[in-house]
């Protein structure tokens, strides 16, 4: 019999990662196509399918096995009947793409969020690997979170748990996206820390990683936004932690590339907050853009166990 892998695909706003990805985690063969968003809904999903059409004809021709496909996308996901129900950044409003993978590869299927996807490859494959308890968080243009207790995710009751971005640490603070002020997204994101000392410095364009750099410089305004950017999300890990009393917290996503200059103050911040929980550890994420695949894969191959 032929060697088992894989269709893994990580579907963004912008572009989609896509790879065979062997059950062991390591990956075969990858590569990336342009979502093109702006073309609508059907027009992407008709993407995804044949992208994972011919990933699995790839893999036939490499002399592999494709056994499943795992999808991941952003947005509210219903993964137990694997919908994608909707996303802003996709378009897709109830989209079923678990079935429609089905029918166009002829393979079982599995359709997950993207964070939570990153979330469980970073926990079994990444950084959090041998622990129990993990949370992941993802800090983009958005934050959200994933958690993974013993290897398995929790999506929640509507698919749609871990919007740690949504939850209020500044009260009447910055606009966000959702429609309420000082969301942690809004506060802390890497857009946010861009858009901050933008609007201070009058600088258009500037951006989280400039914001980082300067500060570790020693500049005083783009130490100042860094800080409160540093500041808020000490909150928002606080509120997790309360919640979720995890043993290990992974910051990935765009803003954890700062390294030592994000992870170093938010432990800091983070310690000098708590009082009776049990301070997490906090470490950097280890899978970088490669987790949503990873992720996606994994929660394929969960699947099909689960079925057999």
């Amino acid at each position: 019999m032929s060697d088992p892998v894989v269709v893994a695909l990580d579907v963004g706003g912008t572009g989609m990662k896509c790879a065979l990805v062997r059950p062991d985690g390591t990956v075969h063969h990858e590569e990336r196509h342009p979502t093109r968003a702006e073309r609508g809904p059907e027009a992407v999903t008709e993407t995804i399918l044949g992208v994972a059409g011919s990933l699995a004809a790839r893999a036939r021709a490499d002399g592999l096995d494709p056994i499943a496909a795992g999808i991941a996308v952003p947005g509210v996901v219903d993964e137990l009947n694997g919908v994608a129900v909707w996303s802003a950044n996709v378009g897709f409003r109830d989209v079923p793409l678990k079935d429609l993978a089905e029918q166009r590869l002829g393979l079982p299927a599995a359709l997950g969020h993207d964070v939570r996807v990153g979330a469980l490859a970073e926990a079994r494959l990444g950084a959090g690997r041998g622990r129990r308890h993990v949370l992941f968080v993802a800090i983009g243009t958005g934050i959200a979170g994933g958690l993974v207790i013993d290897g398995r995710g929790y999506p929640g009751a509507h698919g749609a748990a871990g919007e740690l971005g949504h939850v209020v640490v500044r009260p009447g603070g910055a606009p966000c996206g959702c429609g309420l002020l000082g969301c942690l997204e809004a506060e802390a994101s890497a857009k946010s820390v861009g858009r901050k000392y933008a609007e201070l410095s009058g600088e258009s364009g500037a951006t989280a990683f400039d914001v980082a750099t300067r500060a570790a410089r020693g500049e005083e305004m783009a130490r100042r936004v860094w800080q409160d950017a540093v500041e808020a999300l000490a909150d928002g890990l606080l509120t997790a932690q309360a919640l979720y009393d995890v043993g290990v917290v992974v910051l990935g996503g765009g803003l954890a590339e700062a390294g030592d200059d994000l992870l170093l103050p938010v432990r800091a911040a983070v310690a000098g907050r708590v009082t009776f929980h049990r301070s997490p550890e906090i470490v950097r994420a280890e899978l970088g853009d490669a987790a949503g695949c990873l992720g996606s894969a994994l929660l394929a191959l969960d699947s099909v166990e689960g079925a057999s």
